[in-house]
């Protein structure tokens, strides 16, 4: 018995996230060259994961950034980041920045390296 079915494009009931294309090449960029990194789609766009462990997405209008619960209040405090919600779950640790912070070049790298940072204390899978 399936339990699921793939349902085709086609289908008006299909929802799909639109990818951020701009924001995905800037990411690329970004990680090139940190090792242990890898990307797959996810979210509904990309995201990258260093050591098998979820760092960062990229979709449609938002960044999505893993800072690690407890790292996360001084990235709240900028302009255009906000908490992740998925649903009505806040997902403490995990941070979405909008297309005008994460255009602002400086605080996009601050943002990756401390996503770099918290996900260097995870054990790799």
């Amino acid at each position: 018995m399936r339990l699921w079915q793939n349902k085709p494009a086609t289908d008006p009931k299909r929802h799909h996230m639109a990818r951020d294309l701009g924001l995905e090449e800037l990411l690329q960029s970004d990680l090139a060259g940190v090792r242990g990194v890898t990307q797959k789609p996810m979210f509904g766009g990309l995201a990258w994961l260093l050591h098998g462990n979820l760092l960062c997405g990229a979709r449609q209008g938002s960044l999505l950034v893993r800072l690690g619960k407890g790292r996360d209040a001084w990235a709240l405090k900028e302009p255009g980041v906000e908490l992740m919600v998925m649903g009505e779950r806040k997902m403490h640790g995990w941070v979405r920045a909008n297309p005008k912070a994460y255009g602002n070049d400086s605080l996009r790298a601050k943002l990756i390296a401390a996503a770099l940072e918290f996900s260097r204390t995870l054990p790799r899978k």
